[in-house]
């Protein structure tokens, strides 16, 4: 009989946290950012400085005369006094500390439909991250920017993004659903 090591060291899964609690947690944390910084949240601009960073370090002439990139990348400005960059490391630890809870950080396992393989789950997974990334840039701000950070202020701009993210969510969702069930 054979037995899979892997399943033998792997933890058990638990359930996912309680929507509502993460969601008042994220209220929370959204109002801390207010009160201590004077803005809200958004994740895209993280890694477009690691970005800029990259392209001022391989090319750092075609960085400087860049209209676009050039101001981030200024005398005395450094990508670790923008704190985007920490935000970003904070959602991953973040992301890490759930998995950890949750008994899915030391699983080898991709959660995907019967009706997927496993290479085809993760290049959609990567290939609709790079899309939501270039559009965050069109959109002159991610979802949760948008969403969390514009919604709150009642930006009307925001929700009309977060009505037309439902709107291709619910346009896409039977494209995608079949390969899950």
């Amino acid at each position: 009989m054979h037995t899979d090591s892997a399943a033998a060291v792997t933890p058990t899964a638990r359930p996912f946290w309680n929507p509502y609690l993460a969601g008042f947690a994220l209220g929370l944390l959204l109002l801390a950012t207010y009160l201590l910084f004077g803005w809200g949240l958004g994740g895209s601009s993280g890694p477009l400085r690691l970005a800029y960073l990259a392209v001022a370090t391989v090319a750092p002439d075609w960085a400087a005369g860049n209209g676009y990139i050039a101001p981030y990348l200024g005398p005395g400005l450094s990508i670790l006094e923008d704190w985007m960059f920490f935000e970003v490391v904070g959602v991953f630890l973040g992301g890490v500390l759930g998995a950890y809870s949750g008994g899915r950080l030391l699983r080898n396992h991709v959660d995907k439909g019967p009706g997927i393989s496993v290479g085809t789950r993760l290049f959609m997974a990567v290939a609709g991250g790079m899309l939501m990334g270039f559009a965050a840039r069109l959109a002159r701000g991610c979802t949760s920017g948008q969403a969390l950070t514009g919604g709150t202020v009642l930006s009307v701009g925001s929700w009309i993004f977060m009505m037309a993210v439902f709107a291709g969510a619910y346009a896409t969702a039977p494209l995608i659903r079949k390969a899950w069930r």
